[in-house]
């Protein structure tokens, strides 16, 4: 029995501007990704690897192509939601190079914004916050401030905020650059230890040699097309 993907991008092309002034981004990307899989969008700076993440997110619209989240069209060469807020805040969790966590809340409340913008009930939706904290070995600092926690912990509370609402997918872009080798090597075996237990598909953009070795799978984007190559899966 095949697994459905739970990305699918087929022939996406993105320009910017027009006429001879026009520049292409993204000239027919391509890429696969199964639900519980880590996979790295590596690149030179400038090759797309951000643009491609825009899209994929749906935070600026592609030119041409097809975008399928778990089974779902989202992207036909024009959009198929009409709200693009509910569809990222339901369907994809980012994660970024800096945590971006709200500092005057404690990490509970973070975490449980997203749910409560979605509709949970706030007892809930903070039970589901310490649900996700739990899973990624912070529940000790659930009642801290931001400013309290370690850089670590922070990107630790950052992820547990991306997989609140439980999305299938989640774009990581460069989430281990400001840590330390073991701490990057760690946020990594806590992607995919999380993808495997929620059975979510991750895409990790990353420039950091510490992690690149760790991907099963890697794609390497280069002048706007991308270039599906092995990883070499090293144990974590």
């Amino acid at each position: 029995m095949t697994t459905e993907p739970a990305i699918l991008i087929e022939n996406l092309t993105k320009r910017y501007g027009s006429g001879p002034t026009a520049v292409d981004a993204l000239k027919g990307v391509n890429m696969s990704i199964a639900p519980g899989e880590v996979v790295g969008l590596i690149g030179p700076s400038g090759s797309g690897k951000s643009t491609l993440l825009k899209c994929l997110g749906a935070v600026i619209e592609p030119t041409a192509g097809r975008i399928t989240l778990a089974g779902e069209v989202i992207y036909n060469n024009a959009w198929k939601r009409t709200d693009l807020r509910v569809l990222r805040r339901d369907r994809i969790g980012f994660v970024f190079q800096a945590p971006y966590l709200i500092p005057f809340l404690d990490a509970t409340d973070n975490v449980a914004l997203l749910p409560m913008l979605a509709g949970v009930a706030n007892p809930a939706a903070r039970a589901t916050a310490l649900d996700m904290l739990t899973a990624l070995d912070v529940q000790h600092r659930a009642h801290a401030r931001i400013p309290e926690l370690s850089g670590g912990e922070q990107q630790r509370v950052a992820i547990a905020r991306a997989l609140a609402n439980r999305p299938p997918i989640i774009l990581a872009d460069e989430p281990t650059a400001p840590l330390d080798s073991a701490r990057a090597l760690a946020v990594v075996k806590i992607l995919n230890r999380l993808a495997q237990e929620f059975q979510t598909a991750i895409i990790v953009v990353t420039h950091d040699e510490k992690i690149i070795p760790t991907f099963k799978r890697i794609y390497n984007i280069r002048d706007g097309k991308t270039y599906e190559e092995p990883g070499e899966g090293r144990p974590i």
